[in-house]
């Protein structure tokens, strides 16, 4: 009773306080906005020198006050009557500043006041006087002149500017104004040094701060550049909150070492904790083009679903499949020692596979995997080199694009008609020969898809007298007339765009949820029947497409999806007896074979009949229906909005905890069921690696790259945020656009083209 007491008491003061804050803060702002009408000459003469400010709790960070502070010597009021606070501390000259405030350049009086002519600084007529009290009965005085807003600006107050009919000529002109605003603001200082003391911080917040700010930049991970700490705008910012200048020679040096001490002891004891671990390889692929330079980052995925990272290889031109070999085994042994069996697999992106092979077939308890992101990916090339569809359409696209913008009278045409419809103008994105005869789809994709956003003004083109001009003259623009007139051009263009996107979407997807191995079949089984749907719609055969498919499925595939797909509990299968069993009835005869071969190569020999009898008990005896529905949980995203299973550790931690009569068979289980099929890693900026990578084989500039990369990739993976700031700020700036029919709108009016 005396508890429920005391927390309806605690309830009822912490109400009370806050009632209290409300009400400090609205008093606060309203003097706040007297005093912002006061100084454009809307209220009383003595808000100039006084300022309003709050001073809030230790402990709860609530205002409990409101006061009034005096400009001219930093003397503290309340704030209850501002009026009658000005007339004791200036009327009565209690302010020692007032009274001694800078006189008039000019000599002339103020009395004598009453047109246009030069400015001076005056002190303001008291309370009382008969100046005064004829202010107070003529109507408000209008809002100041920017001569007079700009003496605001360098701390002069403005209503003591008053203007002479005689002419002050200043030999600078208007622009003297500011230079005689800072000479009274000096003389200001001079007769009252005391200077508002700001913010004041203790050396713990200072800190602190400096910690968060260091924190900042390395996670920012090139982003953020070290030189930018320099900036004058940022010093003053500093200054502002009450921090210190920062130099970015504090920032790489001691700093950066204990930082990345500090993370690679926390990475390596999480290593350390698990059973067994998986490396992850991404960015053999090159990135930069132009200087044949990539980076390549090595990841531990560990059993729990987290990922740490380990370290960052950079790499020139072509990279040998034995060197990525080397550097693969390397980072196994540098974490593991002579344990190497504790790195249960590799999954890695676009290199010469071989290496992959090498080391799965002298450590037989490796499973070593292509990345899923990269195989859809390269799907989409083999559609651009093998598919005439794609080839036909790239070859118009390009016509079409080179015709509108290098012909001048077309080209201003084209962009009459775009202003029209779109409200701003483009050219369209060309191929570059380079890209088309390495059939890179990225830059089609774009010709594509800014041909496709182009219809409207195409279509507009052709009706205007500067395309007919040309057209009689030239027989391509009457072949590329007759191109946009054709239905069948933009059906083609269409059919091209939507197959594009169907697969770089699902990638896109893969990249996003980083599905594991286990899904591999699933993935590809929905990808042959979006395509089949693709061709119905689009009238066109599926053999072409099919047999594209079906290669670079054999290409990716490994028999570990067969083997995960049918071991994870996640996967189980009601059938008509109430019993939740594997789904062999989805496998083809040699997918079988796959699972059975690959079961008893990640075992030894002695234990290989015993697990291939756990199997055929697993696959007639299943899961528990219980356990079963518990791993197949659901949940929604509240995200997302998409349904995801609750508990995504359920599938593993069954094997180790219930099925303990499957001792062989366990084993395998728990290690196939967590490797990733992605190696999609973190990204980060490009530039400053790149210059590192032209520039920086001094010992000690790579190893601060080095330490940089591994901090900053280690905040990311722990955030799992594996965006870069340039697409989080492309995505901010990107309008929301619905999704346009582009085949309605070429039909629209088509009969009038």
């Amino acid at each position: 009773m005396a508890a429920t007491t005391n927390t309806t008491a605690a309830l009822d003061t912490n109400s009370s306080e806050e009632a209290t804050a409300k009400a400090i803060q609205k008093r606060y702002e309203g003097l706040v906005t007297v005093r912002n009408k006061a100084i454009k000459g809307k209220g009383a003469w003595y808000w100039s020198h006084l300022e309003p400010f709050l001073i809030q709790h230790n402990e709860t960070g609530l205002p409990k006050a409101v006061k009034l502070r005096c400009f001219l010597c930093d003397a503290v009021f309340s704030a209850s009557n501002p009026s009658r606070t000005a007339s004791e501390h200036l009327k009565r000259g209690t302010c020692p500043n007032f009274n001694s405030a800078a006189k008039p350049i000019s000599s002339i009086s103020p009395e004598t006041c009453s047109g246009a002519g030069a400015v001076v600084v005056s002190s303001p007529p008291l309370l009382g006087s008969s100046v005064h009290r004829r202010k107070r009965n003529s109507p408000p005085a209008p809002t100041l002149p920017p001569q007079q807003q700009q003496l605001l600006q360098y701390g002069v107050d403005p209503m003591r500017v008053v203007t002479q009919q005689q002419h002050l000529m200043l030999s600078g002109g208007k622009d003297d104004l500011g230079a005689l605003a800072m000479l009274e603001d000096s003389v200001k200082k001079l007769k009252s040094p005391k200077t508002s003391p700001g913010v004041v911080l203790q050396k713990t917040q200072v800190d602190s701060a400096i910690d968060f700010l260091a924190d900042w930049v390395y996670e920012s991970c090139g982003s953020v550049s070290f030189s930018s700490l320099e900036h004058p705008k940022f010093r003053a910012f500093l200054t502002q909150v009450g921090l210190p200048p920062v130099f970015p020679r504090e920032f790489v040096g001691s700093r950066l070492d204990a930082k990345f001490e500090e993370v690679k002891v926390e990475s390596e004891a999480r290593i350390r904790d698990a059973m067994f671990f998986q490396i992850a390889s991404d960015g053999w692929k090159i990135k930069d083009y132009e200087n044949d330079q990539s980076l390549v980052n090595l990841t531990v995925n560990l059993p729990n679903g987290t990922s740490l990272y380990r370290r960052a290889v950079f790499v020139n031109g072509s990279v040998p499949s034995n060197y990525a070999e080397d550097v693969l085994w390397e980072t196994i042994t540098g974490i593991c020692g002579n344990l190497a069996q504790n790195c249960v697999g590799i999954v890695a992106d676009k290199f010469k596979s071989k290496a992959l092979r090498n080391l799965e077939n002298r450590n037989h308890w490796m499973v070593n995997l292509s990345c899923q992101y990269q195989g859809f990916n390269s799907l989409i090339k083999d559609f651009t080199k093998e598919l005439p569809l794609f080839r036909t359409v790239t070859e118009n696209c390009m016509k079409v694009a080179n015709f509108v913008n290098y012909t001048s009278q077309i080209r201003n045409s084209f962009h009459k008609y775009q202003l029209q419809e779109y409200g701003h103008t483009w050219l369209l994105r060309v191929l570059p020969m380079r890209e088309f005869e390495d059939f890179n789809f990225e830059p089609v994709y774009a010709m594509i898809e800014d041909t496709l956003s182009s219809v409207r003004a195409l279509q507009l083109v052709l009706l205007d007298e500067p395309f007919k001009m040309v057209s009689m003259e030239d027989r391509n623009a009457r072949e590329i007339g007759d191109m946009i007139r054709d239905i069948g051009f933009w059906n083609d263009l269409e059919a091209v765009h939507s197959l594009a996107k169907l697969v770089k979407d699902m990638a896109k997807e893969i990249e996003t949820e980083k599905p594991l191995v286990g899904q591999c079949l699933l993935l590809w089984n929905e990808l042959r029947t979006k395509v089949k749907d693709w061709c119905s719609k689009f009238n066109i055969a599926e053999a072409a497409i099919e047999k594209l498919i079906e290669r670079r499925f054999r290409k990716n595939y490994h028999p570990a999806w067969a083997a995960s797909y049918i071991l994870d509990p996640l996967y189980l299968i009601r059938d008509t007896s109430g019993k939740y069993l594997p789904p062999f009835k989805h496998l083809t005869p040699e997918q079988e074979k796959d699972v059975d071969r690959l079961i008893t190569r990640l075992v030894s020999r002695d234990e290989a009949h015993i697990v291939l009898m756990e199997l055929m008990k697993w696959r007639t005896e299943g899961l528990d229906p219980v356990y079963a529905q518990a791993v197949q949980m659901k949940e929604r995203d509240p995200v997302t909005g998409k349904m995801r299973i609750a508990n995504p550790q359920s599938s593993r931690l069954v094997w180790e905890t219930y099925l303990t009569e499957f001792k062989s068979l366990g084993r395998v289980a728990v290690r196939l069921i967590f490797l990733h099929a992605t190696s999609c890693g973190f990204k980060c900026s490009w530039s400053m690696w790149k210059w590192v990578c032209s520039h920086g084989h001094y010992k000690t500039s790579l190893d601060k790259v080095q330490k940089l990369i591994f901090v900053a990739a280690h905040s990311k993976l722990e955030r799992r945020d594996l965006s870069s700031d340039e697409d989080k700020d492309a995505e901010l700036f990107t309008l929301a656009n619905g999704d346009d029919d582009v085949l309605n709108e070429v039909l629209v009016d088509s009969s009038s083209v």
